[in-house]
């Protein structure tokens, strides 16, 4: 028996997935699968953009706020709760959506999860610090002994990525390209389809900006409000998330409202530019809207 079909939605926040799955929900009478790290925790409704309790009564949604905001889930517990879904919903003959903006758990899903050694402060540090004094051209110069590949797909201006290569060819004997080169994809190719959506920067960063002040009057202060009273851990995914320092500034008086508002906005439309360039370089042969 044919798998039913499979379309893996991608793209920045703000660009319209949850709006197009939806719609395709609704034509097809597909489940929308979540592959959003923020979207998972029950207490982001608001500040994730989570789809409202209107659009989840329209068609299946899975994964979507089911996890505390006191757990820390990984791209691994992820895919280890993804999987069986997709083959329960498949089971079923469901069409499926999987609808989101975290990078790695499209990666995880097309190309295999790479089991990398934990690098060591040590060399985390090293390659941040060479990284700073010398500079980026003189950065990747050093990066191309060691890993070529990686250099070359590692988008300008990523410092992170750049270092985190560098420190795991260091710490490891063995380039990050190999270690990815060795994986298996969580699902067969030609099982699924690909799209990305990637609007024009300024149309997205206008509904960046739209979305922040729409949040702050539809209940993105009070959820900050109710996270702040658990006292939770501030390294915990939930207590990361975009809107959560910025709102938090303003409760406790270190900023007005206003600032705390064009802050969020900035950091919203920040993050999307950093969505914009990881599905630029890392899903090149993905189809795009």
């Amino acid at each position: 028996m044919p798998h039913p079909p499979i379309t893996l939605i991608a793209g920045p926040t703000a660009s319209g997935k949850s709006r197009l799955a939806l719609e395709r929900a609704r034509a097809t009478g597909a489940a929308i699968v979540n592959a959003d790290s923020q979207q998972l925790y029950a207490d982001l409704r608001v500040l994730t953009a989570r789809p409202s309790r209107d659009e989840e009564r329209q068609a299946p949604h899975h994964l979507y706020g089911t996890v505390d905001a006191a757990e820390a889930w990984s791209v691994g517990r992820w895919t280890r709760a993804v999987l069986p879904l997709i083959d329960e919903l498949a089971s079923h003959g469901r069409p499926i959506l999987i609808v989101g903006g975290t990078g790695l758990y499209f990666t995880a899903l097309t190309k295999g999860l790479a089991d990398i050694p934990a690098v060591p402060t040590e060399a985390r540090d090293e390659a941040v610090a060479l990284y700073d004094t010398e500079g980026e051209d003189a950065f990747r110069l050093r990066l191309i002994t060691f890993d070529p590949p990686a250099e070359a797909g590692i988008a300008s201006g990523d410092r992170q990525r750049l270092t985190r290569a560098f420190a795991v060819a260091r710490s490891t004997g063995r380039s990050l390209s190999d270690w990815h080169a060795g994986t298996t994809p969580l699902l067969k190719h030609g099982r699924y389809d690909r799209l990305v959506l990637e609007p024009e920067r300024e149309t997205l960063y206008a509904g960046c900006d739209a979305r922040v002040l729409a949040m702050m009057q539809d209940g993105a202060v009070e959820e900050v409000r109710a996270l702040i009273a658990r006292d939770l851990d501030p390294a915990l995914p939930a207590m990361k998330a975009v809107g959560v320092r910025e709102i938090a500034a303003w409760l406790a008086g270190e900023t007005t409202r206003a600032d705390a508002v064009a802050a969020l906005q900035q950091a919203t439309r920040n993050y999307a530019k950093r969505q914009l360039t990881w599905f630029r370089n890392q899903c090149r042969d993905w189809a795009r809207a």
